[in-house]
């Protein structure tokens, strides 16, 4: 299947001793892509993982730390967090918040405490959910990381971390420009892209060059995909395979669409 929608799909607990986050999760062979809901004044304590993680915020409002700096994150904004740097991302007290959230595949999306060493092996989503259930894994949330061990956790990223924060719209409702324009930002082990279309746009490629995953922001477009053609409105998601034949136009004339993507350095290292 190449075409998603998240509420047609199962939310399961990401790390549930550390974050209150649901989320459906669709599972590349180099990415999993997932949508991060969590309740009001409610999120994850301070943690790291040793995959590359891309967030773009859809609803609500998020209470963020990478490394040491802490700020109020709206819909618009897409945040890069390099490997091993500690961050927490919570929704502000004043409603829920949602979140495209896209790790890569060379670790699960389960998180490690901020003040634990990283282990051998990780939990699998399900292995951490029947721990939890089980009472083998302590509930840590809003019972934070303890600080000072953090700073002993050679594993862990606090200090120099660098400007992880991208403005790529004022809001979700804010006017089209007036051409099309295409926002990348490059990470170490994935890609963004945000398509903001006003006029024709078409994209082909006969080879896909890495795994991608286009989410409809706004607006919709015909895709197609191997051998099959799908039309994808607003909220839906589209996965091409790394070497996949792939198309793509907006079919309304204004559209929006990120588009993530895994790159030759991710693709080597699970390879």
């Amino acid at each position: 299947m190449s075409i998603y929608k998240f509420e047609n799909l199962k939310s399961v607990k990401l790390t549930p001793h550390l974050s209150s986050g649901t989320s459906p999760i669709i599972e590349g062979k180099y990415v999993y892509y997932c949508l991060n809901q969590k309740e009001a004044g409610t999120g994850s304590e301070l943690h790291y993982h040793p995959n590359e993680l891309l967030i773009f915020a859809l609803k609500g409002r998020i209470n963020a730390v990478v490394g040491k700096e802490r700020k109020i994150v709206d819909p618009g904004t897409f945040i890069l967090i390099p490997p091993n740097v500690r961050h927490s991302m919570k929704a502000t007290e004043d409603g829920p918040c949602a979140y495209l959230y896209i790790k890569d595949c060379t670790w699960t999306v389960v998180g490690i405490s901020a003040d634990e060493e990283l282990p051998d092996k990780a939990m699998t989503v399900e292995e951490a959910n029947k721990k939890f259930e089980k009472g083998e894994i302590k509930d840590r949330k809003n019972q934070g990381a303890k600080s000072d061990s953090s700073k002993d956790n050679k594993s862990i990223i606090i200090e120099g971390v660098p400007n992880c924060y991208y403005k790529i719209l004022d809001n979700l409702d804010q006017s089209y420009s007036a051409g099309n324009q295409i926002t990348s930002v490059n990470g170490e082990r994935m890609n963004f892209k945000f398509y903001e279309i006003s006029k024709k746009y078409n994209e082909k490629k006969d080879k896909s060059d890495h795994e991608n995953f286009f989410y409809i922001l706004d607006g919709e477009c015909k895709f197609e995909v191997g051998d099959k053609t799908h039309t994808a409105d607003k909220g839906s998601i589209v996965k091409v395979e790394k070497n996949q034949k792939y198309s793509f136009e907006n079919i309304t004339e204004k559209s929006r669409v990120i588009s993530i993507s895994s790159n030759e350095y991710l693709e080597s290292k699970i390879n």
